[in-house]
């Protein structure tokens, strides 16, 4: 990106997590929880947790159809953020057992995938 960051202004400790966690498909997302070791669930899940409010606040302020590729980038963080979050929070070290069943049940559509007005 020469010179540019990856994401708007002010969400900077979230560009380690870019490449790795911005991805574009509902599929990739889960893809990605169930390979991502526990400390990478949780490393992101502590850098992005605080950021939410404002990154909520940075995208409302825009309609879906609008969003630059930075922001589009943020957004696909976030709704990788509510993957690991439930992995985090809620399954903690059950996360490895349940990621057996969700190998087994492949996804391929989701609302989240929709192209905006679509």
């Amino acid at each position: 990106m020469s010179g540019e960051t990856a994401l708007p202004p002010g969400f900077a400790a979230l560009e380690p997590f870019v490449a790795g966690w911005a991805l574009p498909t509902t599929a990739a997302r889960a893809a990605r929880r169930g390979e991502a070791t526990s400390d990478e669930r949780e490393q992101f899940f502590a850098a992005a947790s605080p950021l939410v409010a404002s990154a909520l606040a940075h995208l409302d302020a825009r309609p879906l159809h609008a969003l630059d590729p930075a922001e589009q980038r943020l957004l696909n963080l976030l709704l990788a953020l509510a993957h690991v979050g439930l992995a985090v929070e809620m399954q903690g070290p059950a996360e490895a057992r349940h990621a057996l069943g969700r190998a087994r049940m492949q996804i391929t559509r989701a609302v989240a995938d929709a192209e905006p007005g679509a």
